[in-house]
């Protein structure tokens, strides 16, 4: 990955279970990102994730939908569509 990642970036999940799942990033530190997506990864219980592990999509989330689940599950839905 080249570019730095940002918070309410959507990103594709390229390892692990959760692997092909949209999320958006919620936090970043020096060296693990937290995404969600609102169902399977609450923003109360984050994924922390390897940035190696996520692809960039070009896509963001507007930071006021990041408060609930339920509008983040929305724009990521919309966003699957268009993807």
């Amino acid at each position: 990955m080249n570019t730095e990642l940002k918070k309410g970036e959507v990103v594709v999940s390229a390892a692990g279970r959760d692997k092909t799942q949209l999320m958006v990033v919620v936090d970043l530190n020096e060296t693990r990102v937290l995404v969600c997506n609102g169902g399977e990864r609450p923003l109360a219980n984050p994924k922390s994730k390897n940035p190696r592990h996520l692809k960039q999509t070009g896509h963001f989330v507007n930071p006021e939908l990041i408060c609930s689940d339920r509008a983040l599950r929305k724009a990521l839905k919309e966003i699957r569509e268009d993807f």
